[in-house]
């Protein structure tokens, strides 16, 4: 149902009980008015009748019928004559007035009061006076016609100019239930147009900031998703690269650990030979075989160091704990001012190789900043597994970190490491957590989930 029309069926409503109430209330004048016009005649014709008996009675029935018949009919009363032996002599004749009509019966039960009877009696005879207010009654439902009329046509102009009021009123709401319409059918563009009538104004110029305001949120949402889609791609696209550098590093590594250091090796043990044989008959060729086996020897510890910088060769042989402790052994033998603690308690728990891999590199970050940037002298690792996860704390006694490092980071692009760490950590569903601890220092802390290995476990 349209506000128009209920409002209208309101309207209607209250003016049909207004006009139900003042025909209710003129049919009680009419009721009023008929019984005192038919109580007032009865009541003369009564008085007059009687004094015209106590008058005549002496002259017998036959005279007093002579006088009713010149009276004729009395207005809103029948007359009756009777005489001795109850044989009627007279009786009114009907009235001309609005003759052939008749109120009708329901009407006349609601304005016509009880019947009202009286008699004169004398000698020889009795006359009987009946209020008759059929005519009265007549009037009355003229009037009440009349009255209905003119409400019913008074209810119809009401109604046509309520309708017709209402409908120009209620006009800007329709316009703006269009308006909404062609929203939700994705016309973002709609625009309402000023709108008659003070209510309406404020919700068309509400309805108008709110289409903007949508636009805005909409298109906003749209770069949102657009940038999240971007990021996630690039995401990806950095996982996988982190793959393949991995992947490319460990085939690195095991090449110059099982093909260029073995050629190293063989050179080294060749130049010793030849130094050897010519010792003594060509101290050049000695000399310089010599400087030979040095350099080999110089190019295999440097090829070694670099190795598990590449990739932890050990992590794919022995597992995480050993190659925590081979870390550690590292630092120590490259730190020797240095003190590091381990402590490994991995019990039973099986991680998956990348999330091994990332408690690694997590580890020797944490190791390298620690020594580099923080100036530690006292280092701790510790790697415990949890209910649902491992957790790994570097914790350090350095300078620990400026109150401004995040934003010093974000304005210079510094600590990539840590930035790449923490995207690492991140895609395999851990967490990486850097701050300064008290009283100095900085710590590390990651936790990585169980996850089933994909190519083997530590």
């Amino acid at each position: 149902m349209s506000l128009r029309l209920k409002i209208h069926l309101i309207v209607a409503a209250l003016v049909t009980l207004f006009l139900a109430a003042m025909i209710a209330l003129h049919l009680g004048n009419l009721r009023d008015a008929v019984r005192e016009e038919v109580v007032a005649a009865n009541r003369v014709a009564h008085q007059l009748l009687n004094r015209t008996v106590l008058v005549g009675a002496s002259e017998g029935t036959p005279a007093m019928a002579l006088y009713l018949q010149g009276l004729g009919r009395v207005r809103s009363n029948e007359i009756t004559l009777v005489d001795g032996e109850g044989r009627e002599l007279y009786r009114s004749p009907p009235s001309p007035y609005k003759a052939g009509r008749d109120a009708p019966d329901w009407f006349e039960r609601l304005v016509v009061p009880g019947p009202s009877e009286q008699s004169i009696a004398f000698p020889n005879g009795k006359m009987v006076v009946r209020a008759d207010a059929s005519r009265a009654a007549v009037d009355a439902w003229d009037q009440f016609l009349e009255l209905g009329a003119t409400a019913l046509l008074l209810l119809l102009v009401v109604n046509a100019v309520v309708y017709w009021v209402v409908g120009r009123t209620v006009e800007p709401f329709g316009q703006i239930v269009k308006a909404l319409g062609r929203i939700e059918a994705g016309h973002l563009e709609e625009r309402l147009p000023p709108l008659a009538g003070t209510e309406a104004a404020s919700i068309g110029a509400a309805f108008n900031r709110m289409v903007v305001g949508l636009r805005e949120r909409l298109e906003a949402e749209r770069r949102a998703l657009a940038a999240e889609s971007e990021l996630s791609d690039r995401r990806e696209l950095a996982r996988w690269i982190d793959r393949h550098l991995e992947q490319e590093r460990r085939l690195i590594a095991r090449e110059l650990h099982d093909e260029l250091g073995q050629s190293v090796t063989a050179i080294r043990s060749l130049a010793l030979s030849v130094a050897q044989r010519t010792a003594e008959h060509d101290p050049q060729a000695s000399q310089a075989a010599s400087v030979i086996a040095d350099e080999s020897s110089r190019l295999y510890d440097a090829m070694h160091g670099l190795i598990p910088r590449l990739a932890p060769l050990v992590l794919d042989a022995f597992g995480l704990a050993d190659a925590m402790r081979d870390l550690v052994e590292r630092t120590r033998a490259s730190q020797p001012g240095a003190a590091v603690e381990l402590q490994v308690s991995l019990g039973d728990a099986r991680l998956g190789t990348e999330a091994a891999l990332a408690l690694y590199r997590a580890a020797q970050e944490g190791l390298t900043n620690a020594l580099r940037h923080g100036q530690a002298s006292h280092m701790s690792v510790s790697l415990k597994a949890e209910d649902d996860g491992a957790r790994l704390d570097v914790r350090d006694d350095g300078r620990g970190l400026a109150p401004d490092w995040v934003a010093r980071t974000e304005e210079d692009g510094g600590h990539y490491g840590l930035r790449w760490l923490a995207e690492r950590v991140e895609a395999l569903g851990g967490s990486l957590h850097i701050g300064n601890i008290e009283p100095r220092g900085a710590q590390l802390r990651v936790w990585m989930p169980f996850t089933p290995a994909l190519e083997g476990t530590a």
